[in-house]
């Protein structure tokens, strides 16, 4: 049987690539469909990334039948913030199949060689601001809101081709009911309160502003860790406007010094929940009304992201914006917190996590070849 790897060029090929996934996931009780607006809009060229990079889709064929795809990309704000002239794989999908999946592996670096690229580094949906990551351990449960699911065989795909580690990524699990609020987080929010530090919830009244104040937290309090870049004005706009439809404000928590923004954390509610329900992730005709419903119904959800500048670090101030992020999951009778993902050297963070009693149930792989 012939196997060919062809680029996406059409609204056809398009929809076959997004769709690719329902069917190679059918039965799954772990997958998790993404919504087909969503996918095409993030890959059609609408997206703030196409203005300052680039990325090919290609689709493999097996006598006319898709049975993979993957997308070679090139982030040239990753290149020229880390120095590195990397390009990143991502939307990788594959059938049980090493012809299949190295012939998708190939063409990527091809392509990447012929834009003077180096090396690959994947898979990432763009750079490590979107989704990214090959989950390695912890295939017993679906994936929690903008977290990767995959089939357990993928890691054997993607090391026979060549690629080896760089970077675990770790998700914690923290049963909300198991958890008590350690009075010593209490008594250094009092403290540190009295020194102008205070944690206030998210005005969602002021949006806008609010949103520069996190995107200022975010480039700066992210800046030295691995794979970081940061992220375009509008890059950050078009993310925060998708979250701003699933986000509790309670959830969303700004750490002030005398009012200048030091500190930032986001927990944000399962929508994964709802997305199960809906079939091939299409809105239409019945799915828009399964979202609401099942919305409403969500008692679980992940800490996305948290994050406190430099030099307002080791002074307790990330314990209390989980410490308060889960007191709030409890008030609202959540079960379960997802705190991810965590790099396996960030050694406050994860020490931050263990003292909240949070265990690694979930981890994700990052992994790196040199283009030959």
């Amino acid at each position: 049987m012939m196997i060919e790897v062809i680029p996406v060029e059409n609204k056809a090929q398009l929809a076959s690539f997004i769709d690719f996934p329902h069917d190679l996931y059918n039965g799954d009780r772990c997958y998790v469909p993404e919504l087909f607006i969503a996918q095409r809009d993030l890959l059609k060229g609408t997206h703030p990334f196409f203005k300052h990079s680039s990325l090919t889709c290609f689709l493999a064929k097996e006598d006319g039948k898709t049975v993979g795809r993957i997308a070679a990309i090139r982030n040239n704000n990753h290149i020229k913030y880390t120095g590195k002239k990397e390009g990143f794989f991502g939307f990788f999908d594959s059938v049980n199949n090493p012809e299949v999946s190295g012939k998708l592996f190939e063409t990527a670096e091809k392509w990447m060689k012929n834009e003077k690229l180096e090396a690959v580094v994947g898979p990432a949906n763009f750079s490590t601001n979107e989704t990214c990551g090959l989950l390695i351990d912890g295939f017993d449960t679906p994936p929690i809101v903008m977290l990767t699911y995959n089939k357990p065989y993928y890691s054997n795909l993607v090391e026979q081709y060549g690629f080896k580690k760089e970077m675990d990524l770790l998700a914690y699990k923290l049963e909300v009911a198991n958890i008590t609020t350690a009075q010593s987080a209490i008594n250094l929010e009092e403290r540190l309160n009295k020194r102008g530090i205070v944690i206030r919830t998210m005005n969602m009244k002021e949006f806008k502003s609010e949103v520069a104040k996190v995107k200022e937290i975010y480039n700066s309090a992210w800046e030295k860790n691995w794979g970081f870049v940061p992220m375009t004005d509008e890059e950050f706009d078009y993310m925060a406007k998708d979250m701003k439809m699933i986000l509790d404000p309670d959830f969303a928590l700004i750490a002030e010094h005398d009012g200048k923004p030091i500190g930032f954390s986001l927990f944000l509610p399962d929508i994964n929940i709802a997305l199960k329900k809906i079939s091939r992730g299409r809105l239409l005709p019945t799915g828009i009304l399964k979202l609401l419903y099942y919305k409403s119904q969500i008692k679980q959800g992940r800490v996305i992201t948290l994050g406190v500048v430099e030099k307002y670090r080791r002074m307790g101030i990330d314990a209390i914006l989980y410490s308060k992020s889960v007191e709030t999951a409890r008030r609202k009778q959540y079960k379960f917190a997802d705190a991810s993902w965590i790099l396996e050297n960030n050694i406050p963070m994860n020490r931050a996590l263990q003292a909240l009693n949070g265990k690694v149930y979930k981890t994700y792989r990052m992994y790196s070849k040199a283009i030959s």
